[in-house]
């Protein structure tokens, strides 16, 4: 078993959902209100994910600017950024722009896996999306690490010839907060010789025969300290874990999240939609190796000695409670309440650090 580790900071990852009832308004303003409820509760940082297309948030830095206003100290990140969509030069601008706004608690979390299930909408490349995305993000981390993209070679270029363009604004500390998202071995090995933290969420692939989720998820963070170790000169920065924990104060909360768990064991990645949400075209049968994380519910102490002997928790420095999409605000703020009172501390966690 693997040791487990203080867990330094706690945070949460949200969809920042809406239905077809209440509209996307509603579902961004609760989005805001649910961070500031973070923040209230001790929190040191709230992820939100990126979704195209449906009920989810499409465009995280905006509403991270808009967070930012109403917030002091809660970092933002994103978990995670599809690197194959984005322009790498203009993420950089409204990055460090929102940096800037947000005084300097923007940490982003940049996915360069083989996603390619909108080409149809942003275009198709010649290359496979995993080269695509991968390209991309080189070009972002030169972008927001402030080197030159390019020098001015003719005339009508929009400067003078020689000059050296660089992104601006400039936000010094963005380069150091940035991580990558991370499924699989090759996954947290190329984040280390980028020297981009790591964060892993509820999905792993590649995950061998027998093993566990936990345990792969460990030998993963493993391996990602060893290669940093071996190929950058600082310290390894600490390593975030997004988990289902769910610890029942009450026992209709107990049959709640019950309920829960059983709709994502049986419809996988279909579980816990908005009204109106699109089905994922992924259900339950998952493709060989890919496995979803478990759900740790029950009481409260329960739920403790469950995640204590979570292999991947217990590696981690970082726990980041993944949100079921549909809850309301309500029932997320009970939930980040009931997590920072109940087992958060067991593990030992303190708002003050």
């Amino acid at each position: 078993m693997t040791a487990a580790r203080t867990t330094q900071r706690l945070g949460f990852n949200t969809r920042v959902s809406f239905s077809d009832d209440a509209g996307p308004a509603a579902g961004l303003e609760d989005g805001v209100r649910l961070f500031a409820a973070a923040e209230e509760l001790g929190y040191q940082a709230g992820w939100a994910y990126q979704r195209h297309f449906d009920h989810y948030l499409s465009s995280p830095l905006p509403f991270f600017a808009a967070v930012g206003q109403r917030t002091g100290r809660i970092t933002l990140g994103s978990a995670v950024l599809p690197m194959r969509y984005q322009d790498p030069v203009l993420l950089a601008e409204a990055a460090g722009t929102t940096d800037l706004l947000v005084g300097g608690r923007l940490e982003l979390a940049l996915s360069a896996g083989a996603t390619a299930s909108w080409d149809g909408v942003f275009g198709a490349v010649e290359v496979d999306a995993r080269t695509e995305a991968r390209r991309r993000l080189r070009r972002f981390l030169d972008a927001v690490a402030g080197e030159v993209l390019h020098v001015v070679d003719g005339e009508g270029q929009g400067a003078p010839v020689g000059t050296p363009i660089r992104v601006t604004p400039h936000s010094p500390g963005l380069r150091a907060r940035l991580r990558q998202g991370v499924t699989s071995l090759g996954s947290a090995e190329h984040a280390a010789r980028l020297g981009l933290g790591l964060i892993t969420g509820t999905v792993l692939t590649d995950v061998p025969a027998g093993d566990s989720f936990g345990e792969h998820q460990a030998r993963i963070i493993a391996t990602y300290r060893r290669t940093w170790a071996a190929v950058q000169s600082t310290p390894v920065p600490p390593v975030a874990v997004a988990a289902s924990v769910l610890p029942g104060t009450s026992a209709a909360l107990r049959e709640r999240y019950a309920a829960y768990d059983h709709q994502r064991r049986t419809e996988g990645m279909a579980a816990s939609r908005p009204a109106g949400a699109l089905t994922p075209v992924q259900t339950a049968a998952l493709p060989a190796g890919t496995v979803i994380s478990p759900v740790h519910h029950g009481d409260p102490d329960t739920v403790a000695a469950a995640v204590l002997a979570d292999p991947g928790i217990a590696a981690a420095d970082e726990l980041v409670l993944f949100l079921p999409p549909a809850f309301d605000l309500a029932a997320d703020v009970r939930l980040l309440r009931d997590l920072a009172t109940t087992v958060a501390p067991a593990l030992g966690w303190s708002p003050d650090a």
